[in-house]
């Protein structure tokens, strides 16, 4: 089972149906034991990373994300969900995120272009994964954000969109993977990819 962490933000219920589509077992919840026995953990988020930090430490939720991702437990964020992988944002007035990923979340740089940055984008990538099998190079993806994370170290770049300058659309390192898209709302690209972060999920269980 998959769980999908609810700590009130996000559209959480979309995604759960979106891996309810692939055949994956998928659970929306906030049950700290629940969470602890799931075979992968799935963080979304659509909002302001300081008050999605301020939900998730309030619900103690943080310290068992931290916790199941250092044990080997994959772990995936969507969204916002990705960015709070991170060492830090300095979104409104700043805030710490989880750590799993050094680097800090930072605004956009559009050129000019409008933000939030809202439509589908060409994600060309760095090197092959097991969450992109099967996936075209690049793919189309839907994104909604005005920031995104710059990594302290490049090798946990897996994949490149790009709005003005190139950004950060999607992170590995170990079982921790991130997409700054929504695949939910990514048809058959995004499909195959929350196919894919399950599959990871049964062979990491099995």
């Amino acid at each position: 089972m998959i769980a999908i962490v609810d700590y009130g933000m996000g559209n959480r219920r979309s995604v759960e149906k979106a891996f309810e589509k692939v055949g994956a077992p998928a659970r929306l919840t906030s049950d700290h034991e629940e969470i602890a026995r799931a075979d992968g953990l799935v963080v979304v988020g659509v909002g302001a990373f300081p008050e999605a930090m301020r939900r998730l430490n309030e619900q103690r939720l943080s310290e068992v994300i931290v916790d199941r991702a250092r044990a080997g437990t994959p772990v995936i964020g969507l969204c916002l969900g990705m960015q709070l992988l991170f060492t830090e944002s300095v979104e409104h007035e700043g805030s710490e995120g989880l750590g799993l990923l050094p680097g800090r979340v930072v605004k956009l740089d559009a050129r000019g272009e409008k933000l939030p940055h809202i439509g589908w984008n060409m994600v060309s990538w760095r090197r092959s994964s097991p969450l992109t099998e099967g996936l075209p190079d690049p793919a189309a993806f839907y994104h909604v954000h005005s920031f995104a994370p710059v990594p302290d170290d490049e090798d946990v770049v897996l994949g490149r969109g790009a709005y003005g300058t190139p950004f950060v659309s999607f992170v590995e390192r170990g079982r921790v993977f991130g997409a700054q898209c929504h695949p939910e709302k990514s048809s058959t690209d995004g499909l195959a990819l929350l196919r894919n972060f399950a599959n990871v999920c049964d062979r990491v269980s099995a």
